[in-house]
Formats: C-alpha cells, structure tokens, sequence
C-alpha cells in the first residue's frame, strides 16, 4: 500500500503544480512543434491513442483523419464492437420494451396480475414467470431463521450432492465446467436456485449467454443500467469513431438526466440513442427540440407534471394533490442548456417560458411512455420571453418559439462555444477562439459540425498553453488507460465500477449540471490514490473481464503525464 500511496502523492504534487500555474494568454500564440499535432488530435478527440494509432494517424495525414472524424458516418465501425454489444440487447430496445422485457419487481406483480402483458419473447417470459414462482416460495417460507433454506432445497432436487459441492465449492473454471455439463432444460432452473453469491464467482468465467442469465436472475431490471454503462465504456475504448463518442458524452452532460430518477431508469436508453447521439453534429436547435420533447428530460425536470392555471385538477384530494406551474425545466433550459447564467435572463423569463412548456407532457410514463402535447394542460395566456411577445390563444407551438428565440440568441452561441473550447481546450479558453466560434455558430444557424471546425483550424487548438493542459475525467482515465494496454474487454462492468469509485458513476450525476468539463473537479488525493491502484491493477491484469497486452507498467498509466491529456 505504501507505494502507490507515495506514487499517488508524487502524481498529486506533480498536478498540483500545474495547476497553480496556469498558461498565460501568451502560450496560446505559441504553436507546438509539428511532431506533437498528433498526440494532441488524439488526447483531445479520442479517449487515447492505442499501440500503432500514432503512426496510423500520421500515415493517413493529419488533416484527413480529423475530416474523417467529423464525418463519422464515412467510418466503418469496428466489427468487434459490434460485436460486444450484440449481448447488451436493451441498447436497441424503446422504453416500452424495456419496461416489458427487464420489468421490476412491482411491474411482475402488475404482470402476473394480468394488468400488463409479459414479454413477447417466450425465454424470457418463462426465465421472469420462474422467477416469480421463487418469490412466492421465499414469501411463504419468509419465517424460515435461513433465507437461503429454500434456493438449497431446490438445488437438492435439481442437483447430485456431488453437482451442488463442484458449484459451490470449485475454482470458477470447475465451477463453470460442472455447469456446462448439465443438461440444457434443466441449467435455467440451476441459475435461479443458486445463491447469489454461487452465481456471481460462476458469472467471471461464463461466456456471454451466460453471464446475461445470471443477470437476470439477479434481478431483470437491473440489465438496463448495466448495458448502458457497459455500452458506453465499449464504445469509448473499441469505436473507431472516437470524436462522436467523445461529443456523445459531451452533450449528454450538457443535457444531463439522472438515470435513477423514477421512471428515467427506462427513458435513457432511449434518450442517449434517439436524441443525444443523431444530433452531436447536427444543428442545435434540432438537438435543443429533441431533448425538450424527450420524455426523459420531462420526467427528470418535471415538466410532465407542470400545467396551466385553467387545468383540470384530480379530483378529491383535496390541495396537496393539486398541480401547478414548474419551472424546473424553463430554469434549465435557460441557465444551463442555452444562455448560461449570465446570459441576460431574469426571474420573469424563467416563469414566462416554463409557462410556455405547460402540457408538454408524458403518455403513461412508468410504461415507456412518448411525448405528446395535452391543449387542455397548457396556459393560453400571452407570454413576454426576452423581450418577444407570444400572442394568446397558441398551444405547442409556444414552446417552439421559446426554442427557436434561444437556439439563435448570441449569448446561447456564446455559452455553448464556451463549453465547447473547455472541453476540448483549456478550462478557461482565449476570449478570441471563442468568439470567433460564437461567430460561426451564429453564421451557420448553430450547426454544431461548422463550430468544431472553427476550434480545430484554430491557432489555439494547437498551441503550447493547450497541449496537455486538461485532465482526464475518471471515464476518461479508465478508457485511455485500457486503449493504451491494447485491453480486450469480455465484459466492462468492472471498469464501470472503478469510474463510479473514481468520483463519476456514470448515469448517475443527480444535479442537471452533468460532470465537469473543468480539471479541478477530478483533482484530489483519494482519487490520484484510486487512480493509481486501478493503474496497477490493470497493468498486472487483474481487472475483472479484462486481457491485456503490453509492456505499459502501473506507475506508468498512473503517472502525472498519463492523467493529463
């Protein structure tokens, strides 16, 4: 422990010391050397270099690669990705699916009662109906002083004294064997007799089929947060379109929803894949649209609920039930979304445009629902946003002029330049490059692909005071880390564990700022020690679920230069 805790405070004074001296402006006028203009392309448009992507860069030329990358649907995706993320099948399913297919305990409940229809896939209704049948033996024999007295009494009929004693006591490889020798019909019904604990050693060494029934016989609702934040870490260290998965995670922060917020649980899947990643490089006000008439976005910021004065009230019960104007989301769509808070807004704009949201809301949200706009929920009076009046009498259409009036205001191209520099820049950008952004944003009705190329032909992209004056986020950390030891990933669930334990669970940032652009956020002792520990980790290959390949030692990955990018 002593080493990497002296290793974790060299690497905390190493970084200390840059950042209490920061670039001057001046070192954003001073160009690094030719040589360097790859290494800086890939720490700031990829989550690293691998072994060989250097050269590969510089073979293919520069200004090619990076054209490539803002154009990423001219980029073959790499088949092994593909791959790995074929078994994390609720990626591709709508909220709806997901809901029927991973249920949670009180949607079974609804299921076996008849007010919900199981899922259409016959495996997997019969794998939720079993598991029901074990909760109603563990209801009745709640009394029992051993709440596992009856999973061992159903691997007793199941099971040979000899087949539960290579389960529970084996090493995983004998363990997995001993499994794989039963007979198909009866292995389903082995997964849910088997402790927890019996299951997990057993899901290490289990091919993927396997691992995802032992998922779900721990619990078939927890596979939706799982698959996305396995997907996510896949994608960053296996995509070969490395800038759409940088900007995907950079604009899922900038829209940030907090997965375990209710019935977002099965709206973010859906939210990340139809309305985050189609518009990264697209024009704003598409993606502004997209994500005001998310369900996800209206479930996490309550505008679902948020209505106008002359609305029906539920009926008896009394005040506490009564439902009224919110102003949540008009709040955040102001002050984090477009103008940013010192973008010229006041209280009364805030009340004026959540007034102008009123009846966009949720069709039967904890079932998946979709968008749809209620006439009978919305204020119909006039509204003032900014200084333009909005005539009485209109319906959506309110909301939509709210978008187009902030989508194309100069502090909104301001804001989101800013962001966007940070990000990709410095934690406090040059004036200069960012109004010449704001420029183009404006120019160009906000398309997002014109911006980044603004930043990437800049001066200051490119210059001493940028180049590795950023560091790594925990995802960041953990992805680069893997890319850079050429790691093969069986399953990714481990590394998200050590981003979460690295200060950045991901999905899970509960205020809607999302996680930090700015180095300062990820720069304590507690996490450089954590860092370093997964550093050494990883480099000795003794991260679950994953291989590596490579001569990278751990105080190498977990260095002060390795942290900045």
């Amino acid at each position: 422990m002593r080493k990497p805790a002296l290793l974790a405070l060299a690497c905390l004074c190493g970084l200390a010391a840059f950042a209490k001296n920061p670039h001057d402006a001046r070192q954003f006028l001073k160009q690094i050397p030719n040589q360097d203009r790859v290494l800086q392309a890939l720490n700031r448009l990829t989550f690293g270099p691998r072994p060989g992507d250097v050269e590969h860069v510089r073979a293919m030329g520069l200004k090619k690669w990076i054209d490539l990358q803002l154009h990423p649907g001219r980029i073959p995706e790499n088949p092994v990705l593909t791959a790995k993320l074929k078994t994390l099948d609720t990626l591709a399913m709508s909220s709806t699916d997901l809901v029927r297919n991973y249920p949670t305990p009180q949607m079974v409940r609804q299921m076996v009662a008849g007010q919900v229809p199981f899922p259409s896939d016959p495996g997997r209704r019969m794998l939720i109906e079993k598991l029901v049948a074990k909760a109603e033996r563990k209801q009745g024999q709640a009394d029992q002083p051993n709440p596992d007295a009856p999973a061992a009494q159903e691997l007793s009929i199941l099971l040979t004294r000899e087949q539960i004693r290579a389960l529970r006591t084996g090493t995983p490889q004998q363990r997995l064997a001993a499994f794989q020798e039963l007979p198909a019909d009866k292995q389903d019904d082995v997964i849910g007799a088997l402790p927890a604990g019996v299951r997990q050693g057993l899901f290490q060494v289990a091919p993927p089929e396997l691992r995802r029934k032992i998922e779900m016989a721990n619990g078939p609702q927890q596979l939706v947060a799982r698959d996305l934040m396995e997907g996510k870490l896949l994608r960053a260290i296996y995509s070969d379109r490395q800038l759409d998965e940088v900007l995907a995670d950079f604009w899922f922060n900038h829209f940030n929803i907090y997965l375990d917020k209710g019935a977002d649980h099965y709206l973010v899947t859906e939210y990340e894949r139809e309305v985050i990643r189609p518009h990264v490089l697209g024009k704003f006000r598409d993606l502004l649209e997209a994500t005001a008439k998310s369900p996800a976005m209206l479930f996490y910021l309550d505008n679902w609920q948020s209505v106008g004065p002359d609305a029906p009230q539920p009926r008896g019960q009394g005040n506490k039930a009564r439902r009224g104007l919110n102003e949540n989301y008009g709040r955040e769509l102001l002050e984090l979304h477009t103008l940013g808070v010192d973008g010229g807004y006041t209280q009364k704009d805030v009340t004026e445009v959540a007034r102008c949201f009123t009846g966009w809301t949720i069709n039967q949200p904890q079932r998946g629902g979709a968008f749809q706009f209620n006439p009978r929920l919305h204020d119909k009076g006039e509204k003032v946003v900014l200084g333009t009046i909005i005539p009485a009498g209109g319906g959506m259409e309110d909301g939509e002029k709210v978008l187009d009036i902030v989508a194309r205001h100069p502090a909104t191209a301001h804001f989101i330049s800013t962001r966007l520099a940070q990000r990709f820049v410095a934690d406090d950008p040059p004036a200069a490059l960012v109004n010449r952004m704001a420029q183009t944003f404006l120019k160009t009705d906000g398309d997002l692909r014109e911006v980044m190329k603004t930043m990437l032909d800049s001066k200051e992209f490119w210059s001493v005071g940028a180049y590795r004056s950023k560091m790594k986020s925990p995802l960041e950390m953990v992805a680069s880390a893997v890319r850079a030891v050429n790691g093969d990933v069986d399953f990714a669930f481990a590394l998200a564990n050590q981003v979460a334990q690295l200060g950045e669970p991901l999905y899970r940032k509960q205020e809607p700022t999302g996680y930090s652009n700015s180095s300062q956020e990820w720069m304590n002792s507690a996490g450089l020690l954590a860092r370093m520990n997964f550093a050494l980790q990883l480099a000795n290959g003794k991260v679950p679920g994953v291989r590596v390949e490579t001569e990278e030692s751990g105080t190498t990955l977990g260095s002060p230069e390795f942290q900045k990018r």
